[in-house]
């Protein structure tokens, strides 16, 4: 399991403990047939992806950084919100976002959690105050939480409730 897919994983963990149902669409499950606007057929698998951004009222988003920027993996996912467009709630509207973005250096994983945010902004979605830019070209996303370094678990953590924080109040105010 990629070291984004963990970070991922520990911020949903919080997010089920703050009282959130949780799922997850991560690895092979985003390896998705490129967005394309000329037809509306669609895999199974991106039928599942807008079923789940559909029902939730929460996000959390991790993404790997390869070469300055968000993985085409996750980008091409986030396209696929386009065809929410004519949706009560389109695309990301009020729903709140965690982003992560884990790379192996300092300048790829701010770069990448910078166009995290602006993606989210643009899907009008709600990012949460505390995004998490982690350079783990020391390993410290480890194969869990105990092996982790503990500050970055807190740092997911925060995001994970902050997501279940701003989800709550705003399902409460509509």
């Amino acid at each position: 399991m990629a070291a984004s897919e963990r970070a991922l994983r520990f911020a949903g963990a919080a997010a089920e403990e703050a009282g959130a149902v949780v799922t997850f669409v991560t690895g092979r499950e985003l390896i998705l047939p490129i967005y394309d606007t000329e037809t509306r057929e669609r895999a199974p698998e991106v039928l599942h992806l807008l079923a789940e951004l559909r029902a939730a009222d929460g996000v959390l988003i991790a993404s790997p950084g390869y070469h300055g920027s968000v993985s085409g993996m996750i980008k091409n996912a986030l396209d696929y919100a386009e065809d929410l467009r004519h949706d009560e709630r389109p695309y990301l509207h009020d729903r709140a976002v965690g982003c992560i973005a884990v790379a192996h250096g300092w300048q790829t994983a701010v770069g990448t959690l910078n166009e995290l945010r602006q993606v989210v902004h643009a899907l009008r979605g709600w990012p949460a105050p505390l995004g998490c830019a982690i350079n783990d070209a020391a390993g410290v996303i480890g194969s869990d939480e105990s092996d982790s370094d503990a500050a970055i678990v807190r740092q997911l953590h925060t995001v994970g409730q902050q997501v279940v924080e701003f989800a709550r109040l705003r399902t409460r105010a509509t």
